[in-house]
């Protein structure tokens, strides 16, 4: 069963769906989405269970790809680009394999279509044991969840899933702050995030992958799954970026998907 996504709408032109990655929310391309307005009309969704979307049971690839294509029943878009970083890629993928025909073309940000190891583990014990109660300001939620996640980069990542409980909703216990994502059913559906999209393909159209030349996710072993699965494919490297490439160098990300979409 669909869900109807949190969006945001910008810009004029051919749509173009943007899909962020896990623990994410539409405002994590909220970059790449000013650079490219100008162009094209941008959807930015909060994918199921994140940002201010609503929270389901379940989650897995095929589900979160109908929510994209439900949303654009509902607003009428006959086909889009679809670009998608992370999850959100492979949602991207998954909806250029189940959906071709409404597909114009997909860019992938730093993922392949493959099932990965576990990574995200720490990430995922520290954001389940962190101790809410009593905390007030996110500074001390920050110094709670440094004790689980080291890097200050990833603990602000994640504290922007932070909310402070509206009034009328709060108890009467020293809890101030809840988990805005639906961490509990993330947890429980994390082998299907890590899990390939599902599909045999191929899908013929237009694809561009980006990877981020210090990242490990996209690597040499992937590329024959990769050709198999979209044959057209491309590939570009952004030199002296890491997994979130679109946020350490905006403009060139925004480039490589301009020329892409403007071909």
């Amino acid at each position: 069963m669909t869900v109807e996504l949190n969006h945001r709408i910008t810009g004029q032109g051919e749509p173009l769906i943007l899909l962020h990655g896990l623990f994410g929310s539409l405002e994590n391309l909220g970059g790449i989405a000013r650079r490219l307005e100008d162009g094209w009309q941008i959807h930015a969704l909060d994918q199921r269970n994140h940002g201010s979307s609503p929270h389901t049971d379940d989650m897995d690839y095929p589900a979160m790809a109908a929510d994209v294509v439900a949303y654009m029943d509902a607003l009428n878009l006959d086909k889009a680009w679809v670009l998608g970083h992370s999850m959100g890629g492979k949602v991207a993928m998954q909806v250029a394999l189940g959906y071709p025909e409404r597909v114009k073309g997909i860019i992938v940000a730093d993922i392949a279509p493959v099932t990965y190891k576990a990574r995200h583990d720490a990430v995922l014990d520290g954001m389940k044991n962190l101790d809410l109660i009593g905390v007030t300001t996110r500074q001390e939620a920050d110094k709670r969840l440094a004790e689980f996640v080291e890097i200050p980069g990833v603990r602000q990542f994640l504290l922007k899933n932070l909310e402070r409980i509206p009034a009328e909703q709060a108890g009467d216990g020293d809890q101030l702050f809840r988990w805005r994502l639906n961490l509990p059913v993330i947890d429980a559906c994390y082998q299907k995030l890590a899990a390939a999209p599902e599909g045999e393909g191929p899908y013929n159209g237009p694809v561009l992958f980006i990877k981020g030349a210090d990242s490990a996710y996209i690597q040499s072993k992937h590329q024959d799954t990769i050709r198999q699965l979209f044959p057209a494919a491309e590939l570009k490297i952004i030199e002296g970026t890491g997994h979130w490439l679109h946020a350490e160098k905006p403009d060139t990300f925004a480039a490589l998907c301009r020329r892409f979409l403007g071909s």
